[in-house]
């Protein structure tokens, strides 16, 4: 929207588990200040289609958490977790796959997601989104 807030994407050209390596640089190359950043990740804990945001927080053993929080230095940026659903098992190789797999929802259902991650974004990109 013209006259809204400036905004720039990062799209790492890591791994996700390592995206703390080129977020943190970015960051600092760019001054951007840690309260101006927001996270977009999947949550293994959050069933299917649903969506949350928050600011800061806990790694919940999230491994590109882990790795943003050591590129910023904190864990204290804004996030917007999509809930992917956990398959029914513990197996690491299992659910390795599963994250990593594509995604077993009809393509609507995904659309859908993907729109509301989105506007998500920009609720708190704009103000709308009082995140806590």
């Amino acid at each position: 929207m013209p006259g809204g807030p400036r905004v720039g994407v990062l799209l790492p050209q890591t791994y996700m588990n390592e995206s703390g390596r080129s977020a943190g640089p970015a960051r600092g190359a760019t001054r951007v200040a840690l309260d101006h950043v927001v996270a977009v990740h999947d949550e293994l804990d959050l069933r299917f289609g649903e969506i949350r945001t928050r600011l800061g927080g806990g790694l919940a053993g999230h491994n590109g958490l882990k790795s943003l929080k050591a590129g910023f230095g904190s864990p204290d940026f804004a996030r917007v977790r999509i809930g992917i659903g956990r398959p029914d098992t513990t197996d690491p190789e299992i659910v390795a796959g599963y994250v990593l797999g594509r995604w077993r929802q009809p393509e609507a259902e995904v659309r859908d997601l993907v729109d509301r991650a989105a506007d998500a974004v920009e609720r708190i990109v704009d103000g709308r989104d009082a995140l806590a």
